[in-house]
């Protein structure tokens, strides 16, 4: 295994700097009368949807965010050609020029817009974009932001898209100030579509006797369909990278229009997508987050829930607190009833690195501050959060602190006092590790420190936000970065009693709010980087296959832990649990499987002869053990390659 893996590792890196293996694309729209100038490569399986570089004079695809814009075709500056479009008159930082993409776009696709812009002095360009929710609510999302100091900035292949339940999205760009805007060449096409590598272990079903393996995802990122398939391939938990923080679910016009000051209206629009997605596809969700001093509008604790408003006593917040929370599990109860939200983070990021609360304050003064802290003077409303999240939350949702820099000494103390205090009062049912880290920071023992105390709690323990970062993307970078990452899941390993979830960050790197720094398992192009090898390397998957028998009325579904293989014949040798011809430590592992998975009265099933090692046609224990001595027995006769085996029988 060791040389495939090579193999892999140098393709891995290789892919991640030639970018170009793409399957063509079938979408395929019109970009209607416009006349692209923008060099993109025709052979690349992309579909143009739109492009101008402004030569024959029309704007009027674009149209002003603030309506007292002046938008016209100047020759005055030009990137190529003759033209480019000119954007003066800006009462407001954000006024700019906005592009329509409901009627040239399609929900669930992804894309790519590109241009130059540039201003008449030093200022920050953002290009952007708009949609508006369900419920009426407009976000907002910056897709990038570039320096022009009066000269031309690059936006390039910027990637995009949207879900189908919001309307009138925009791609729009702004800047600091009111400066006269520039913009050229500016196109949007199809994205490159890639395929997921089949051929290597599901990360799912190579940790699947230590804990789920999970990622975190934005309704963005959902959209390729190679994201869904990466998904089902290697996860069996996912968590909403944005749709469930307090910003995205708290409906502000409609919790104002209701006229009550402690009734907050929950909106699960934004989330619909994702958790449609796991309801269809039967995934466990981890929620995250319901008290958070970040994302979490300054409006929620003043008065008339108005921004303006003077910040409400402790008794109004803890009312608010608890309907809040309520709503939160009641609107989850209601439209998603079948989804199984087995975690919530109740509480994040409370304490500073130093093991202090947090300074409070609202978001518009200082990022770091917390509201919570503003308006109950330290972190006594973590208490109640648990409280109420008890007692509203399903029975079979586990509970959460999470915290980032869980590692920094004074922190992890922290946390565990607190921890033990509410676990004493039966509040908590575990501590997540969030596991932000970098290549040089912290060293794998520092991270087994925190993590042993963490252990010590007799708290469940899940590594929630996994993602390593490195500045060196170079082979030897990434073999750097593969290291670090093989160190801290063999820790994990190490503590697997403790440990019932690992969730990585996100999916592919350029997706990754970390993204300069190339953090996650997975290129571009989707393809595994060092990182993926280095942890899947020396361990044996599970696969997990469903089999489906049907009767005249009702078809049952029965999911067993085995691999795909042949109807074994007169030659089977027995052991060949999973029929490939060979016996090793993976028949040994999915005959463990059925005896922990199976129910006692299932465990006399009468099984085929390769299962059935000591043919006494029972499903048992005695089964199990003749696969270890069938290793070394049977390999002259059948001249099959055998691995030593070494493996702790477990009833």
């Amino acid at each position: 295994m060791k040389k495939e893996i090579r193999k892999r590792v140098a393709a891995g890196v290789l892919s991640a700097v030639m970018l170009c293996a793409a399957v063509p694309v079938t979408t395929a729209f019109t970009a209607g009368t416009a006349t692209s100038v923008v060099s993109a490569a025709e052979d690349d399986g992309t579909t143009q949807i739109y492009g101008t570089g402004f030569e024959d004079g029309d704007v009027s695809a674009f149209t002003g965010r603030g309506g007292v814009e002046t938008i016209t075709a100047t020759t005055e500056q030009a990137y190529s050609g003759s033209y480019s479009m000119c954007v003066k008159d800006r009462a407001k930082n954000w006024n700019g020029p906005q592009f329509l993409l409901d009627d040239k776009c399609e929900a669930g696709v992804q894309y790519t817009v590109s241009a130059v812009a540039k201003t008449e002095w030093y200022n920050s360009i953002k290009l952007s974009m708009e949609y508006t929710d369900a419920s009426g609510e407009r976000h907002y999302s910056n897709l990038q932001a570039q320096t022009s100091n009066g000269d031309w900035a690059t936006f390039s292949g910027i990637k995009f898209s949207f879900s189908e339940d919001v309307s009138k999205v925009y791609l729009y760009f702004e800047c600091n100030d009111t400066a006269t805007m520039y913009i050229d060449d500016f196109e949007v096409r199809t994205a490159p579509v890639y395929q997921i590598q089949k051929d290597i272990p599901s990360l799912k079903d190579v940790y699947a006797n230590d804990f789920k393996i999970g990622t975190a995802v934005t309704t963005e990122e959902l959209a390729p369909q190679s994201t869904k398939d990466l998904i089902a391939k290697h996860f069996n938990s996912i968590t909403l990278g944005n749709e469930l923080k307090p910003e995205s679910i708290l409906d502000k016009s409609a919790t104002q229009a209701s006229g009550s000051e402690t009734e907050p209206v929950i909106n699960l629009a934004s989330a619909r997508t994702i958790l449609n997605y796991c309801r269809d596809n039967n995934i466990p969700v981890r929620g995250h987050v319901l008290v958070w001093h970040s994302q979490t509008p300054d409006w929620f604790f003043k008065e008339g829930f108005q921004d303006s408003g003077d910040w409400v006593s402790k008794d109004i917040m803890l009312q608010r607190m608890e309907n809040y929370i309520k709503n939160v599990f009641a609107a989850l109860e209601e439209e998603y009833p079948t989804v199984d939200f087995y975690a919530w983070d109740v509480v994040n990021e409370a304490w500073l690195d130093n093991g202090s609360p947090r300074t409070g304050g609202g978001q518009s003064e200082n990022a770091n501050y917390s509201g919570w802290v503003k308006v109950f003077g330290d972190n006594s409303f973590i208490e109640p959060a648990f409280e109420y999240a008890r007692k509203y939350a399903p029975k079979n949702t586990k509970l959460y602190y999470n915290d980032f820099n869980e590692y920094m000494p004074q922190k992890t103390d922290a946390i565990c006092k607190m921890a033990l205090e509410l676990k004493e009062k039966g509040l908590i049912d575990g501590i997540g590790m969030q596991s932000h880290l970098d290549v040089g920071f912290p060293t794998v023992s520092a991270y087994k420190k925190a993590l042993a105390k963490f252990a010590e709690t007799g708290l469940d323990i899940q590594v929630t936000e996994l993602d390593i970062t490195t500045s060196d993307t170079s082979e030897a970078g990434f073999e750097k970065q593969a290291e670090m990452y093989k160190g801290i899941m063999d820790a994990c390993v190490e503590y697997a009693d403790s440990i019932s979830a690992v969730v990585f960050w996100g999916t592919t790197d350029d997706k990754s709010w970390r993204a300069a720094k190339s953090p996650l398992l997975f290129n571009e192009d989707y393809t595994a980087k060092p990182a993926f090898y280095s942890i899947v390397e020396g361990k044996e998957p599970v696969v997990t296959t469903t089999s489906t028998s049907a009767t005249t009325s009702e078809t049952t579904t029965e999911t067993t832990t085995v691999t795909t293989g042949t109807t074994p014949g007169d030659d089977v040798i027995r052991g060949d649990v999973n029929h490939d011809g060979m016996l090793n430590g993976f028949d040994l592992a999915l005959m463990r499987q059925y005896l922990l998975n199976a129910s006692a009265d299932d465990r006399n099933l009468i099984l085929d002869s390769s299962v059935d090692m000591n043919a006494d046609n029972e499903f048992n224990i005695q089964n199990q053990i003749p696969i270890i001595c069938g290793c070394v027995q049977q390999i002259l006769p059948h001249q099959r390659q055998v691995k030593a085996v070494q493996h702790t029988v477990v009833v």
